[in-house]
């Protein structure tokens, strides 16, 4: 079931390598780029619980998950703009 809370989702492409651990444990939200770097297509459509676990499986920690209304730092760098 999608997530009723609203996330704000990036990956830095400057670290991600294209493991697509994040790709597999949420097709519906990440998927690869041209360059096979992740991208968000679309954030609303996984819970919450299955985005984290795909941000938490990222091996460079290149995905930031944020809490859209607040700008809190569920996952990834305390240093995320918002």
């Amino acid at each position: 079931m999608p997530t009723s809370q609203r996330l704000r989702i990036t990956v830095d492409l400057n670290k991600c390598v294209g493991s697509t651990i994040c790709v597999q444990l949420s097709p519906s939200v990440f998927a690869l780029n041209d360059q096979r770097q992740s991208s968000v297509v679309d954030p609303t459509n996984d819970t919450a619980a299955n985005i984290l676990e795909a941000a938490e499986g990222c091996p460079l920690g290149a995905i930031v998950v944020q809490d859209a209304e607040t700008g809190q730092v569920l996952f990834g760098a305390r240093d995320a703009a918002v």
